[in-house]
C-alpha cells in the first residue's frame, strides 16, 4: 500500500519512554485498527538513553508493520521531535499524542469531527466546561499552567484557553506548512504552531477532552516554565522581524549527525 494511500498518521514523541512506549503503542494500534484500514504510527525517539526505540522495533516487528521509529543522536526538544514527526507524516490527516495518553485516544473521535466539519486543525483542551480532568495535576503545576496560559494569551494567543495540550490534529497541507515554518524546539512549540496558524488564516478549535494527569511528567515545573515564557517573547520577536518562512524541506539541524530510520522500510 502506499504511503500516500494512508487515511491518519500519528506522531508520538518519546524522550527515555521504555517503559510507557511499550504499553501505550497497543493501545494506539489498537484504536487506530478499530477506526482505520490504512495507518501509520511514527514514534519520534529524541535522543534517548535507553531502550525506547529497540521496545518500537519489537513491537512493529511483531506484526505491526504499521509502526516505525524515528531517532537521532541528540536530545533536541519536544517541539523538534514533533516537527520531524510532523514532516515525515504521510497520512492525510495527523494527530501528535504524549506516549503517557494523558488524552485517551478515544478522544480522537471528538478532534476528527471538527476536521471533517471544515477546520485545519483541532485541538484538544483540559480547560473548557465539558473537559473531563479525571486525575488533576498537583496544585504547583495547575498554578503553573494557568500563569503561563495567561501570558500565552496575552502575548500570542488570545482566547486559546489550552495550547499546551498534547493532543492535537492537523490536515496534512496544515502540518506540512506550520511545522515546516516553526522554529521553537522546546515546550511552547504548540503556541508557535497555533500562533502561525492564526497568522496565515487556518482555523481550529479547541475540544474538551478527557485527560488523565500522568504522575510521571518530565516537565519541570521552574526551570521549563521559564524556558516557555523566554520562548514566547522568541516567537513574538520572530514574527515582528519577519523570520518566519514556509519551507517546503526540512533539514535536521546543522550538525553532522543524520536522521536516522531505524526499521526497515515496508509498504504499508
Amino acid at each position: 500500500m502506499s504511503p500516500k494511500n494512508l487515511e491518519i498518521s500519528v506522531v508520538v514523541p518519546a524522550y527515555n519512554e521504555e517503559k510507557r512506549i511499550a504499553v501505550s503503542l497497543p493501545v494506539i494500534w489498537n484504536a487506530l485498527a478499530a477506526r482505520f484500514s490504512r495507518f501509520e504510527i511514527l514514534v519520534v525517539d529524541d535522543g534517548s538513553s535507553d531502550r525506547t526505540s529497540e521496545k518500537v522495533m519489537e513491537f512493529g516487528d511483531s506484526g505491526h508493520p504499521e509502526v516505525r521509529v524515528i531517532r537521532y543522536g541528540a536530545n533536541r526538544g519536544k517541539g523538534y521531535a514533533v516537527r520531524t514527526g510532523m514532516l515525515a507524516a504521510q497520512g492525510e490527516i495527523v494527530l501528535f499524542s504524549d506516549a503517557d495518553l494523558s488524552t485517551p485516544m478515544e478522544e480522537l473521535d471528538k478532534l476528527k469531527k471538527v476536521l471533517d466539519e471544515g477546520y485545519d486543525l483541532a485541538i484538544g483542551s483540559r480547560a473548557l466546561k465539558e473537559s473531563q480532568i479525571e486525575l488533576r495535576q498537583p496544585f504547583y503545576r495547575v498554578l503553573m499552567g494557568k500563569t503561563f496560559n495567561k501570558i500565552v494569551q496575552l502575548m500570542a494567543l488570545p482566547g486559546v484557553w489550552d495550547s499546551q495540550c498534547g493532543f492535537k490534529i492537523f490536515k496534512r497541507a496544515a502540518a506540512k506548512e506550520l511545522f515546516g515554518s516553526s522554529r521553537i524546539d522546546g515546550f511552547s512549540f504548540d503556541v508557535e504552531i497555533l500562533f502561525l496558524a492564526r497568522k496565515r488564516g487556518m482555523v481550529f478549535r479547541e475540544v474538551p477532552v478527557r485527560w488523565i494527569n500522568s504522575p510521571e511528567s518530565k516537565v519541570n515545573p521552574i526551570g521549563h516554565s521559564l524556558q516557555m515564557i523566554k520562548e514566547i517573547f522568541v516567537i513574538r520577536w520572530l514574527y515582528i522581524f519577519e523570520k518566519y518562512e514556509f519551507r517546503q524541506t526540512f533539514q535536521i539541524g546543522k550538525e553532522s549527525h543524520t536522521l536516522v530510520e531505524l526499521t526497515r522500510q515496508r509498504n504499508i
